[in-house]
């Protein structure tokens, strides 16, 4: 997938580096709060906007930046993820899977806004949003204006994508 040439000069910043900034955060979030380490495959080889068994933490920017950052996870990942971050044993899909997941959103969302703006001043991030299910789709990962990061955990694939562009 390659990053839409308007969006870089909008946002004054490459694919490979916005890559840079995901893959960083990544490592630094699953190492510090989930005690795994994550291998980036940049780039995807192929677009991916249809989940199945998977659940999906997303938030929001605003401000000089706006966007979403994503990870999309399947549940069979997530569960282990959880009961890492948690120190519990999760063994399905309920609120603390949901919690942990919206968490990890959230600390990837600030890990890049610290890097997006000056000390993470004038960039706001919304609440974690959290969808999960048998069969879905996420239409943004489909835009050319996405970069999104394919990471192998424990044998697992998850993707962490981020869309971004400057506001005038």
């Amino acid at each position: 997938m390659t990053l839409n040439p308007d969006v870089a000069r909008s946002t004054n910043f490459t694919e490979d580096q916005i890559a840079g900034f995901v893959i960083d955060a990544t490592r630094e979030v699953f190492s510090t709060m989930v005690m795994m380490d994550v291998a980036d495959d940049f780039p995807l080889k192929e677009p991916v906007s249809r989940f199945k068994c998977s659940i999906t933490g997303m938030v929001g920017f605003a401000g000089t930046y706006s966007g979403v950052i994503s990870i999309h996870c399947p549940v069979d990942l997530a569960l282990k993820v959880t009961s890492n971050m948690l120190g519990i044993d999760c063994d399905e899909v309920n609120e603390d899977l949901n919690d942990a997941i919206g968490e990890i959103a959230n600390m990837l969302g600030g890990s890049v806004k610290q890097v997006l703006s000056k000390g993470g001043l004038d960039v706001k991030l919304s609440i974690p949003t959290v969808i999960s299910g048998e069969d879905y789709t996420v239409n943004s990962l489909s835009d050319n204006d996405c970069v999104v990061v394919p990471f192998t955990v424990e044998g697992h694939t998850l993707l962490v994508g981020l869309t971004l562009k400057e506001e005038d």
